[in-house]
């Protein structure tokens, strides 16, 4: 008996370019190709998440999505720290929108070479709902609130902000105060929009 190597897997066949198109147009999240911080390509869902065309959005550079240069910046060091050793990273952060409006995201990004991990990568966007006004938030505040997502102490917010313990507390403070949060958990459930 001849043995013949098969040509195609059944999941060549299955798995067709048609194929692939639609699950990135049938996606309920926003997805984006970026290579060197500029967007390559992206899904209708993350084009509309941010009030753009998907032709619109080709080619720029993803500080035109963050609320503050700063805020670009600071995310951006910290990720590129993450991904060179774990080659993922994710976090929640806001983003600004073509009309200027901030919207609140669970972010969550892949590369396959630790040594330039901002060179390609493919990013997944989720938006929250946000049950607070989040334009009130100055770009230290959303830091803040950004690090206490992450489960971070104050002591390790200060450390990543380059600020006092606490600086940080009385920042804490003053975001339950501006909110009416007992709590880090009231504070974090308002921010977000969850039930409390």
């Amino acid at each position: 008996m001849r043995k013949t190597t098969p040509t195609s897997t059944a999941f060549d066949r299955a798995f067709s370019p048609e194929l692939a198109e639609a699950i990135v147009d049938l996606c309920p999240l926003g997805l984006m190709l970026s290579s060197n911080r500029k967007i390559v390509t992206c899904n209708q869902r993350f084009a509309s998440m941010f009030g753009y065309s998907m032709e619109a959005l080709q080619g720029q550079d993803l500080l035109a999505l963050y609320p503050s240069e700063d805020e670009y910046q600071r995310i951006g060091q910290r990720g590129l720290q993450v991904m060179t050793q774990k080659g993922e990273y994710h976090d929640e952060r806001l983003m600004r929108r073509r009309d200027g409006a901030t919207q609140w995201f669970r972010v969550h990004g892949n590369t396959s070479d630790l040594s330039n991990p901002f060179g390609n990568a493919c990013w997944v966007f989720e938006p929250l709902n946000a049950g607070a006004d989040v334009s009130r938030l100055t770009p230290r505040e959303r830091e803040i609130l950004a690090g206490m997502s992450r489960g971070h102490t104050a002591k390790e917010a200060a450390r990543e902000l380059g600020l006092s313990p606490r600086t940080v507390e009385k920042l804490r403070a003053g975001l339950r105060a501006k909110f009416g949060a007992h709590n880090a958990v009231e504070l974090m459930s308002r921010v977000s929009g969850l039930p409390g």
